[in-house]
């Protein structure tokens, strides 16, 4: 047996001992009554205040919701007389959006009488059925609380005493189990989801004073664990930053109306996170394409923006969560220069390590593919190679290695990174010229014996970009017969037509605006071929790359460049 497989083992046993007995029981249905058999004492008794809900509402969503269509994660289903939590779900994320009950906004949004009896029938439907803890988990239950409290005034205006004394009860059962769920469960970000939960809980409710001090201790514990010194989530993905702070920021204002004194922790972690959010905007608004990132939620993402200095400048140096960022006048550069994150949680995170995206003004031009919907598992899994992202690949291979299969540990798990670069070393430099950067990663040493050097250099005035992808020798002997092929990919956002121009060794970049830049490389010549953007707001789409082809055995180094075409 080789030692790689030997080390794998390892990896995964060690991964499912992190977790703990909570996590591995969630996958077997574990029932509340195995877990709590009975309420706690100092339980919630009635909602004070309703926390602000940041995201965005659609009132015409509730019709839908009248007629029995429940269109979440990307199916539509009919419920046809019958309660939605009754049916059999066209898919594991559309039935993860229902119980999580964040379409309920969508019927406070419509504010009406008949919105307000629907959403209580909806949650006596859910009680009946799921109460006792059937098909709980961490995540949902703790979803599930914030959309309850922040949905208050809609479920309670008109309620009557027996309703609101069932809504209660299952709040406040569902808030105990959440508590010893968080706490037995190893780190993970449904951890910090649930500490979130629990702050808000007790903020919002009278009846159990103890539970804002326990909840307060968790939620800074999880967040100096989780959130890190530049202010990057432990596990790299940016949209985890936009959905942690649609609840962090609320969260604030609550400890304030409470006249409660928030955890510095919360505010320190919220300080270092919106600087951060901007690191990854390019200059259409959009957020970069990295370790899970898909389509941009703008009405979001701008309401969140909002919340911070308008003239705050995004950190440019993120070493600790491992992204770097360029910009000269309208050009921006944003670079993944970061090892994959801890196993457990790394199961949305992608290889692509020393990946960038390039823009000019409000256009995009080089990008990653992106990630999925929840709803689309396998075209996720497919995001996450190597091959979807604008850098190197060789042997047709990914630089992390993922525990992937039809396994039910794998799915358990949520197919994490079992294996990838380690040191990913990044210097940077200045001059009258331009900006600098220089990064490498050993994600393919232990397969290659080679580790990959990128260099990057922007000119001042943002016209000009150029790279140097570098093989450095490590390890004599290890490209096998085929000399080490690889293929160096630079993928086009939709809106950018390409075309061969010159003499063959260059590739001309149409922007919507008429706009050309041209990409050039040395000794090579670079091809057109079939891409696919996964992060477009209406759904995947199809798109161009730049690819260029060849053998490491054969290549010292690929230059390349990026220019605009004045006049």
């Amino acid at each position: 047996m080789t030692a790689e497989p030997v080390a794998d083992g390892l990896r995964i046993a060690r991964l499912v001992m992190r977790r703990g007995m909570a996590q591995a029981l969630r996958g077997v249905g574990l029932t509340l009554r195995a877990c709590l058999p009975r309420l706690p004492r100092g339980r919630p008794e009635a909602v004070n205040v309703a926390p602000q809900d940041l995201r965005t509402a659609d009132p015409t969503v509730a019709s839908e919701i009248y007629a029995g269509y429940f269109s979440l994660a990307g199916k539509v289903v009919a419920a046809s007389g019958r309660s939605p939590f009754e049916l059999d779900p066209p898919s594991q994320a559309w039935w993860d959006e229902l119980q999580s009950f964040g379409w309920l906004r969508h019927l406070g949004a419509a504010d009406s009488a008949l919105a307000r009896a629907n959403a209580r029938a909806l949650i006596e439907d859910w009680i009946r059925l799921y109460g006792r803890g059937q098909d709980w988990s961490c995540d949902l239950v703790a979803r599930r609380l914030i959309s309850w409290l922040s949905q208050s005034p809609l479920i309670l205006t008109g309620a009557d005493r027996d309703f609101y004394h069932r809504y209660m009860r299952s709040l406040a059962r569902q808030a105990a189990w959440l508590e010893r769920a968080a706490l037995r469960s190893g780190p993970c970000t449904s951890q910090l989801r649930a500490a979130i939960a629990l702050a808000y809980t007790g903020l919002c409710t009278s009846g159990a004073p103890s539970l804002v001090k326990r909840a307060s201790n968790l939620l800074a514990t999880t967040l100096d664990r989780q959130i890190l010194p530049d202010g990057g989530h432990i596990s790299r993905n940016p949209a985890l930053l936009i959905e942690l702070l649609a609840d962090l920021l609320p969260l604030r204002q609550i400890y304030a109306a409470q006249n409660v004194d928030a955890p510095p922790a919360l505010l320190n972690a919220i300080d270092r996170m919106m600087p951060m959010l901007r690191l990854f905007r390019h200059g259409d608004g959009n957020l970069a394409l990295f370790n899970g990132m898909g389509a941009t939620p703008p009405d979001l993402l701008a309401t969140l923006l909002s919340y911070s200095d308008t003239r705050a400048q995004p950190i440019e140096n993120a070493a600790h969560s491992g992204y770097q960022r360029m910009q000269a006048q309208s050009s921006v550069l944003i670079l993944d220069a970061g090892p994959p994150p801890p196993e457990s949680f790394s199961g949305d995170a992608h290889a692509g390590c020393l990946s960038f995206e390039f823009s000019d003004g409000p256009y995009r031009l080089i990008v990653n593919c992106g990630a999925p919907p929840a709803a689309q598992e396998a075209r996720r899994q497919l995001a996450r190679h190597t091959a979807a992202h604008a850098t190197i690949s060789i042997g047709g291979q990914s630089s992390c290695r993922f525990l992937e299969g039809d396994s039910r540990m794998a799915a358990r798990l949520g197919y994490p990174i079992i294996a990838g670069p380690k040191q990913v070393p990044v210097a940077r430099a200045a001059n009258s010229a331009g900006q600098s950067m220089r990064a490498s990663h050993d994600g393919w040493r232990a397969r290659f014996g080679v580790d990959h050097e990128r260099r990057l250099a922007l000119a001042n005035n943002g016209t000009r970009l150029e790279g140097e992808d570098v093989f450095v020798s490590v390890q004599e002997g290890r490209l096998g017969p085929e000399g080490g092929p690889f293929v160096l990919r630079f993928h086009l956002h939709p809106a950018v037509q390409a075309e061969p121009a010159g003499d063959g060794n260059a590739i001309a970049l149409t922007l919507p605006s008429g706009e050309i830049w041209r990409f050039t490389c040395e000794g090579h010549a670079p091809q057109i071929e079939d891409s696919i953007f996964f992060a477009a707001a209406d759904g995947a789409r199809p798109t161009r790359a730049i690819t260029i082809n060849g053998r490491i055995a054969e290549t010292a180094a690929i230059r390349w460049s990026l220019a605009r075409r004045e006049g």
